[in-house]
């Protein structure tokens, strides 16, 4: 039986969580690993950095491939956006 990889935020250091990509998108279902850290630096620093550069109310959360080791901003527009797409760790694949 082989172990389950954990990965790690780089900005707060919490555990990621796997949260599954909607059907349509670019990712096309796979599972990406998520930090959802309300406190994350990375997270925080988002909404002034969003407002301030676009004008937009939005932030975003570390998101990683665990496939292809790939890593970058996952846009949320709220505090509780994407959370519903997070796995429970039983129905990790």
């Amino acid at each position: 039986m082989s172990e389950k990889k954990s990965y790690t935020c780089p900005h707060c250091h919490s555990k990621l969580i796997p949260w599954r990509s909607p059907d349509l998108t670019t990712w096309g279902g796979k599972i990406q690993m998520v930090c959802m850290n309300d406190d994350c630096p990375y997270y925080v620093r988002g909404w002034e950095h969003m407002k301030k550069n676009y004008d937009v109310v939005a932030s975003y959360r570390h998101r990683l491939d665990p496939e292809t080791g790939e890593s970058g901003p996952l846009a949320v527009w709220s505090p509780t956006a994407l959370k519903n797409q997070a796995l429970p760790e039983e129905e990790i694949p």
